[in-house]
C-alpha cells in the first residue's frame, strides 16, 4: 500500500485526506440522522400527556428542547409566554412562526458537514485528474530527453498518471453516493418532524 501511495506522488497526500474526512462525516452523520435521535417516537405523546396533566414546567421545557431535533421544535413555542399552559387558547399564528422558525434552524443543524462531503465529492477526481496530467508530463519529459526505448524510465510518470486517477474516483464515487443519500435522508426527516408539528398545534387547539 504504501509503494503505491509513494508512486502516486505528492498528490495522493491530498486525496488520502479528502477520504479520512469523508469517511469520518459519514460515520457522524450516519450516527447523527438516526430517526431514533432526531424525533424519538416517545416525544411527542410524551409531551402531550404533560400538557395534559399540567405536569409540564420551563424546566421540562429546556430539557425537551435539548433532547433531540424534533424536541427543540416542539418545545419552541412553549418558551417565553408563547403559550401560556394555563389558557386553552394559545396564538396559533405565532405559534406556526415560532415552529417554522426553529425548523429552519434544525434543517441546518441537521445539513451539517453535508456541503463539505459534496466538496470532497467534487474535488477528489479534479485532484486525481491533476495528478493525471502531472504524471503524463513526466513521461512526455522523459521521452524528449531519452526517446522511449526504456520503457523503465517511463513507468514513474505513468504510474503517477493512473494511481491517481483510481484513488480520486475511489473517494468520489462513495461520497456522491452518501451526500445524495443523506440530502434525501434529511428531507424525509424534515417532512417528518413538520408532520408532527402540525399534529402538536392540532392537539393544542383541541
Amino acid at each position: 500500500m504504501l509503494e503505491l501511495v509513494q508512486s502516486g506522488g505528492w498528490l495522493m497526500l491530498p486525496i488520502i485526506l479528502c477520504s479520512v474526512l469523508s469517511l469520518a462525516i459519514v460515520i457522524e452523520r450516519s450516527w447523527s440522522l438516526r430517526k431514533s435521535n432526531v424525533m424519538p417516537s416517545h416525544l411527542l405523546p410524551n409531551l402531550k400527556a404533560r400538557i395534559q396533566n399540567n405536569e409540564l414546567n420551563e424546566q421540562n421545557i429546556v430539557k425537551i428542547r435539548a433532547s433531540s431535533p424534533l424536541g427543540s421544535i416542539l418545545g419552541a413555542c412553549l418558551l417565553n409566554g408563547v403559550v401560556n399552559l394555563a389558557e386553552s387558547n394559545p396564538d396559533r399564528e405565532l405559534l406556526k412562526e415560532r415552529i417554522e422558525d426553529t425548523g429552519r434552524q434544525i434543517a441546518i443543524e441537521l445539513e451539517q458537514f453535508i456541503n463539505m462531503l459534496g466538496t470532497i465529492a467534487v474535488i477528489s477526481p479534479l485532484l486525481g485528474l491533476l495528478g493525471t496530467v502531472i504524471g503524463m508530463i513526466a513521461v512526455f519529459s522523459v521521452i524528449t530527453t531519452i526517446g522511449v526505448g526504456d520503457p523503465s524510465e517511463l513507468a514513474d510518470g505513468i504510474a503517477q498518471a493512473l494511481l491517481t486517477t483510481a484513488a480520486g474516483l475511489l473517494v468520489a464515487i462513495p461520497s456522491v453516493i452518501f451526500h445524495r443519500y443523506f440530502r434525501r435522508r434529511i428531507e424525509v426527516l424534515v417532512v417528518a418532524m413538520e408532520e408532527q408539528a402540525v399534529e402538536f398545534i392540532d392537539f393544542l387547539y383541541d
